[in-house]
């Protein structure tokens, strides 16, 4: 059984339309809406669809809150694999089997993600390595010609995202969980509002677990980067990065050192 959760804020009707049906069209799975905004509009729409659970959460307690609702659901139904997604994500048939095969394989993984391109065929470089403060505040503040150098380190460019590997941060657009990790580790941190909730879960995930990428499987995704566009997300942002970094510590956090040797030393 796999069960997936969906966290929506005023979401496209078709960009969400396309992302059930990759679902879908892939396996038959329980699907959790978790919508944020501030009115219940979507809530038709998710009637149209026999495997979707519509949950209304207009206090929206911010993403990985939401996520949990549907993550704690999901615990309760006992499935082996859980699927958090973003709306504008969405990819072929094939995509999710491949998946389950791949974690059916490999025990040790916790969390895998696929190789994540842009609608147009460009990679989007979402492995990373657990952020030190200069990376996340530089990568805010400079332009990405600018912190070019910092970015081929920190995106993990060198390895050219064609091969399997251990990855200690993994995006939150696409993170395919097996669920004993969820029970072990815990669920999201509901401290963040959102932007560094999968960072957190990622390297907890990865004291007890392998956190993989498989480029054999790819997805699409319309990446967003509100942050770059809003004042107001932007800072939410560097809120929500204070919180991170006073939980696991701004300059001495020996874990992060050593999830990041692991990963350029024995990927």
């Amino acid at each position: 059984m796999l069960t997936v959760s969906i966290v929506l804020f005023k979401t496209d009707y078709h960009q969400l339309t396309r992302c059930i049906n990759s679902i879908n069209n892939s396996i038959d799975a329980t699907i959790f809406l978790i919508d944020n905004s501030p009115t219940n509009g979507l809530e038709k729409f998710a009637c149209l669809f026999n495997n979707v659970k519509y949950i209304f959460n207009p206090a929206n307690p911010g993403y990985g809150a939401a996520h949990n609702l549907a993550l704690r659901h999901a615990l309760q139904m006992g499935g082996s694999y859980h699927l958090v997604l973003n709306a504008d994500v969405y990819f072929d048939a094939p995509t999710i089997g491949g998946l389950i095969n791949y974690m059916n394989r490999r025990s040790d993984v916790g969390l895998v993600m696929p190789k994540v391109l842009f609608p147009n065929g460009n990679i989007q470089y979402l492995c990373k390595l657990v952020p030190t403060p200069f990376d996340l505040i530089g990568r805010m503040i400079f332009t990405k010609k600018i912190w070019k150098k910092n970015n081929f380190k920190f995106e993990m460019r060198s390895t050219n995202y064609n091969k399997e590997m251990f990855v200690p941060y993994l995006s939150g657009c696409f993170m395919f969980l097996r669920t004993d990790a969820l029970r072990k580790c815990g669920v999201f941190d509901e401290r963040f509002f959102m932007y560094p909730e999968d960072i957190d879960l990622t390297r907890r995930i990865a004291v007890e677990y392998r956190t993989m990428f498989y480029p054999e499987v790819t997805i699409y995704h319309e990446y967003g980067a509100a942050s770059k566009k809003s004042i107001k997300m932007l800072f939410i942002h560097a809120f929500n990065i204070i919180k991170y970094f006073n939980k696991w510590g701004w300059i001495f956090d020996a874990e992060r050192s050593r999830l990041n040797k692991i990963a350029t030393t024995n990927t």
